[in-house]
């Protein structure tokens, strides 16, 4: 029950995200969430960091490394950003760059199946990682999925 109600969440902060007007609106700090229930701003940094960290270190993950831009620094602030507002925290992402219009702005790359699952490998060991409880972790794991293989565009 706890598993679709947080991914139910996630979904709609999802939609929100893509069809809000509205960039500069706040969340509602009294509304439950993914955000809150993981654990707010130090899990979400902690899970963008550990996702970098993860593809400069595997092997596997090269090919996808090697199409992010250097410095990897600004690539994890933007991954924390958009993370902050789709699991349901501050609209960061917004605020700084407008609607995340991920597929757009994903489009110059190449992004195949392969690229999606060097993507969700590096995602599912920061959100292993950093996501203390399992319920929460699967929930975002399979919302996350959903949105990587809707990147691709190969």
């Amino acid at each position: 029950m706890l598993i679709k109600q947080i991914f139910g969440m996630v979904m709609n902060w999802l939609k929100k995200i893509f069809s809000k007007q509205d960039t500069q609106q706040e969340r509602d700090p009294e509304q439950s969430n993914a955000y809150d229930l993981i654990g707010g701003d130090k899990v979400i940094r902690a899970i963008a960091h550990e996702f970098y960290q993860q593809m400069q270190q595997r092997p596997e993950t090269q090919p996808l490394l090697a199409i992010h831009r250097s410095p990897i620094a600004e690539s994890e602030t933007k991954l924390y950003e958009f993370l902050s507002g789709w699991l349901g925290g501050p609209q960061l992402y917004q605020q700084k760059h407008g609607n995340p219009a991920l597929r757009a702005r994903h489009m110059p790359f190449s992004i195949d199946e392969s690229m999606r699952d060097q993507w969700l490998i590096c995602m599912r060991a920061a959100v292993d990682k950093c996501v203390k409880k399992p319920e929460h972790r699967l929930a975002i794991i399979q919302a996350i999925s959903t949105l990587a293989d809707h990147m691709r565009n190969q």
